[in-house]
């Protein structure tokens, strides 16, 4: 019985996965089973997997589901006390594991430990090295909703915990994790770790990140699905902070993308603020035309700057 199950999900993977698993093979920490889950790639995925002879390594096949179902099935399979999830493009620092489970295990309250990380490959000053403030405490709640505050990767769980969340939301493609995280950290108590030891590598390929309209959404129906399920930490939100926590990132990134000059992009989460009634009254005026036909609404932006 290993003490730690890695879960990774692979879909189409091939070009990165080796670097991934080299992470893995690398962990000072050795006590540790991989379900690596070939999720109906259409490359050498598969077949790079299958050539593995680490006896950790574990491998399950299904059709394309998605990686939430990837997850989940690898989930399944688990035999370790302690969850990690490393997906098939990023890596670990080789003291990863070792040093996120002598801040878990020790303590029976705490559920999860997170860590700092890197973006890998990004420009424009986004690949510094970033170390998150603790977020255990009396506004934790409020904390995490007001987003995802380290990536799937970056943390350590006990499997009785994932278990007890529900594991993976399905209909989330992107911020499956982060209600997931909430799940968790609602049942205990939450430990960060002060050092950069995952990295987040991005790429040109299929990324969900790269989907800001997406990710805005899921986000916010993340956000909305935790406070339906735990009525007693909604009801400690005053109605103005908590619009503010659930559509203030919303509006922020629907304008960011309005000001990029996306307004295509822009539009249905515009549409969307405005027939739940949020965002101030500068944003309802901004957001209003997105009501009306495209080249209508165009038109009045290309004459609000002029």
């Amino acid at each position: 019985m290993p003490e730690i199950s890695i879960v990774m999900p692979c879909f189409n993977a091939e070009r990165h996965l080796q670097t991934s698993i080299d992470s893995i093979v690398a962990q000072t920490f050795s006590d540790w089973e991989l379900i690596a889950v070939d999720d109906g790639s259409r490359d050498g995925t598969l077949g790079y997997l299958q050539a593995q002879t680490d006896s950790r390594i574990r491998i399950i096949t299904q059709a394309n589901q998605g990686v939430s179902a990837a997850r989940n099935a690898g989930l399944a399979h688990c035999q370790g006390e302690f969850v990690a999830f490393l997906d098939a493009d990023d890596t670990w620092a080789p003291r990863f594991l070792e040093t996120l489970l002598a801040a878990l295990a020790p303590r029976p309250d705490a559920v999860l430990a997170y860590c700092g990380w890197q973006n890998l490959g990004v420009d424009g000053g986004r690949g510094a090295p970033f170390i998150p403030p603790d977020y255990e405490g009396p506004n934790k709640t409020q904390a995490l909703l007001g987003g995802c505050r380290w990536p799937i990767h970056a943390c350590l769980t006990r499997r009785t915990a994932v278990d007890a969340a529900g594991r993976f939301e399905r209909r989330l493609k992107i911020g499956e994790d982060y209600l997931l995280w909430m799940e968790v950290a609602a049942q205990g108590v939450i430990h960060r770790v002060p050092e950069v030891l995952a990295y987040y590598h991005h790429h040109d390929g299929e990324q969900a990140t790269h989907d800001s309209v997406r990710a805005a959404t899921d986000t916010l129906l993340a956000k909305q699905m935790f406070l339906e399920r735990h009525p007693a930490l909604a009801a400690q939100l005053q109605p103005t902070q908590r619009n503010a926590l659930l559509w203030g990132p919303f509006i922020a990134q629907a304008n960011a993308l309005y000001w990029k000059g996306e307004l295509e992009r822009a539009r249905p989460l515009f549409r969307k603020a405005l027939l739940a009634g949020q965002g101030s009254l500068r944003d309802r005026l901004r957001m209003l035309p997105c009501l009306l036909p495209l080249a209508m609404h165009k038109a009045l932006t290309q004459l609000r700057q002029q």
